[in-house]
């Protein structure tokens, strides 16, 4: 049963790295309980698995987990999460899956007891319901896989139940591309929120049945997608801060189901979900470029439960191999915000990580504190799924303006003219799901099977 948010948990003053409203407490670790904790992410270097044996790839996986897991105790750090995030050969093959869950979950039981270095794991399945074009979402060979791989890696060790699903994107892959925001609309709260609704429903059963956490989810195929050709100048950037806030929308529906946190690091909508429901979150910024180019590289600092390097491959540095060095930059980043907030002035951090971005970037604007209450407010002020995309969408672009009248955000003559364009869109939406659903519909036909996502035929 979906339980929908109607106010804030958290204002922009309550808004604090590594102080969650409702902390988890697991195994020893605590998150959001006034420290913020590493979670460090990796993956293999590039190589075909379906042609690696298998005891090759564990023993990379072993390598992997025990050199971070050293670093982190020579380092001092007391408690982290570890994620796996699993390739696609993995998920398609649950057994696999569930063989490196159990390998990694013995090495951090190892460290456990020999070091004291209190651990989590959160393992991440892919979602590999994109394989059929167009995807089957509710049923078929991968959507019976995809939740097999969930019940063994519980069940093999996990803590953390996490997944970067992937409902909407045949819709609003094209949309990104041509700033179509009505597009971005229907693929992210229509689709998008439907589609969360069915998976979380069950991924919350599989954590009941094995004692787990369900975590979170992230929209990040849509949000980061247009993050990243933003930066590289092939979308406006506005348009990419007004997805931003939208997708806020679908990855609440998570939490709605059950999840319990902490959100899982690419979704910095997570910024907007802690106002909301008050639970961790993990959070991404400049020590994952590693794995991407942000334009909110601190900001998103400004509401880490966990702080994570995103992914890194197993590749030799000249310090030492890739994970070993994430692992170092984030147990630094950690202690200056631990001690920061010992000290009484975290929020004083938390504002200068927030005042070094707004300014730049639309992005990093809307992710500031003011702005990120003002949005969990504009989401929770409506209870209907597409209302709140439009509610918050509007929101975003009055920020963005308000930021730019009052120069407190620098914006080049062509990014204004897309607001305008934008605001006009959103101002002209229709005010109800049902006459949106009827206009958006027929154009996307050939691209999406609506039975997959409960819509009737005749709707």
């Amino acid at each position: 049963m979906r339980k929908r948010f109607n106010s804030l948990t958290l204002g922009a003053d309550a808004l604090l790295f590594g102080v969650a409203g409702t902390p988890l407490r697991r195994n020893g670790v605590l998150i959001g309980g006034g420290k913020v904790l590493p979670e460090i992410k990796f993956t293999l270097p590039p190589m075909s698995i379906e042609d690696t044996p298998a005891m090759e790839i564990e023993a990379m996986y072993r390598e992997i987990v025990t050199a971070v897991c050293e670093r982190a105790v020579h380092l001092g750090q007391q408690s982290v999460v570890v994620e796996f995030e699993l390739l696609p050969p993995m998920t398609v093959d649950p057994p696999m899956g569930e063989s490196i869950t159990s390998l990694i979950a013995g090495i951090l039981a190892e460290f456990r007891t020999s070091h004291g270095l209190q651990s989590l794991l959160r393992i991440t399945p892919v979602d590999i319901r994109e394989q059929n074009k167009p995807p089957q979402r509710r049923r078929g060979r991968e959507t019976e896989l995809l939740l097999e791989s969930f019940r063994r890696c519980a069940r093999a060790g996990a803590d953390l139940l996490s997944i970067e699903s992937t409902g909407g994107k045949e819709v609003t892959d094209q949309a990104i591309m041509a700033a179509d925001v009505r597009g971005i609309l229907f693929g992210t709260v229509v689709l998008g929120c439907a589609d969360m609704e069915f998976l979380w429903e069950k991924i919350v059963r599989v954590a009941r049945e094995t004692g787990t956490v369900p975590a979170g989810d992230t929209a990040c195929g849509i949000g980061n997608t247009a993050m990243v050709l933003a930066d590289q100048g092939y979308i406006p950037r506005v348009f990419a801060a007004v997805v931003r806030a939208v997708t806020a929308v679908r990855s609440l529906v998570a939490y709605e189901v059950g999840a319990a946190g902490p959100g899982k690091d690419c979704g910095y909508e997570n910024a907007i979900l802690k106002a909301i429901t008050g639970l961790p979150m993990s959070m991404e910024g400049k020590s994952a470029a590693c794995a991407h180019l942000s334009p909110v590289g601190n900001i998103a600092g400004c509401y880490a439960d966990l702080w994570s390097n995103e992914s890194v491959q197993n590749i030799k540095l000249l310090a030492g191999m890739a994970p070993v060095v994430s692992m170092e930059q984030l147990v630094y980043d950690c202690r200056l915000m631990n001690v920061a907030a010992g000290r009484g002035e975290g929020r004083r951090l938390r504002d200068w990580f927030s005042e070094s971005d707004a300014g730049l970037d639309p992005q990093a604007f809307i992710l500031s504190p003011r702005a990120v209450e003002a949005l969990a407010r504009a989401i929770v002020s409506e209870q209907d799924d597409y209302r709140r995309g439009v509610a918050v969408a509007v929101k975003a672009v009055d920020l963005l303006r308000e930021g730019l009248s009052k120069q407190h955000l620098l914006l080049s003559e062509r990014e204004q003219e897309w607001l305008t364009r934008i605001e006009h869109t959103v101002s002209e939406l229709p005010s109800d799901s049902m006459g949106f659903i009827a206009e958006e519909r027929p154009k996307w036909k050939d691209h999406v099977n609506y039975g997959e996502y409960g819509i009737p035929d005749d709707v």
